[in-house]
């Protein structure tokens, strides 16, 4: 998704273009980006639309260099989350990054942004960023932890599992009905992911218990043969 943003031709312009789009962000996330219209953003600002046009010539390309501006502080987040865990547990490593990764993305609303209805084109950028920014960093999190031995299922499965709960957690009412924070639900979760919902009672009692076992191609050909 281009920005089709207009060249700056000087450091005022450049600046003035950063205003807007520090605007535009308050009001697009705070009220919602289709209730959010041109004139209302002029108003905030104390200019005229001509003036927004110079810099952004429609709506979408201002939205896509506000999204721009975004992902590019949750790239910084993640980064950061990275760095403090390097070194500890894999699982506090996950952990952290997955708490970093919800709260970004809570923050600018992409699960929303990528699944409401609207612009088809918006929808298919926010779930490349979120992909790029966020999930192949995941995804590369859990390949190391499997060559690694540290995760004998499949590193791919895992991370299928994590998104999913991740978006759904993140668009639904259940922080509130628990009355958990999004944090602890992100720890619940990622706790669920690599240990399993069932706890050992008692001594021994770890030793049977089920493991997940992956079928093979033989097992699928005896199970559909005659």
């Amino acid at each position: 998704m281009e920005t089709n943003q207009v060249s700056s031709v000087s450091p005022s312009d450049e600046r003035r273009a950063d205003v807007i789009v520090e605007a535009a962000g308050r009001l697009f996330f705070g009220s919602g980006f289709a209730r959010v219209s041109m004139d209302d953003l002029a108003r905030e600002l104390g200019m005229s639309k001509k003036t927004i046009y110079r810099h952004f010539p429609d709506k979408r390309s201002l939205l896509a260099a506000v999204l721009d501006r975004q992902f590019a502080a949750v790239e910084r987040t993640l980064e950061a989350a990275t760095e403090e865990a390097e070194g500890r547990p894999f699982a506090v490593r996950v952990q952290r990054f997955l708490i970093a990764a919800g709260g970004e993305l809570g923050r600018i609303g992409a699960p929303q942004l990528a699944t409401g209805r609207g612009d088809a084109m918006l929808r298919q950028y926010v779930e490349q960023r979120v992909d790029a920014v966020v999930y192949r960093r995941l995804d590369e999190l859990f390949r190391e932890g499997h060559r690694q031995g540290l995760l004998p299922a499949p590193p791919e499965l895992l991370s299928e599992i994590t998104r999913g709960a991740l978006e759904r957690l993140l668009m639904s009412d259940l922080p509130r009905d628990l009355d958990w924070t999004a944090a602890d639900l992100l720890r619940a979760t990622v706790d669920t992911v690599l240990y399993g919902a069932i706890r050992p009672t008692g001594q021994g009692i770890d030793d049977e218990r089920p493991r997940a076992v992956i079928p093979t191609a033989r097992d699928d050909e005896q199970e559909v043969g005659p």
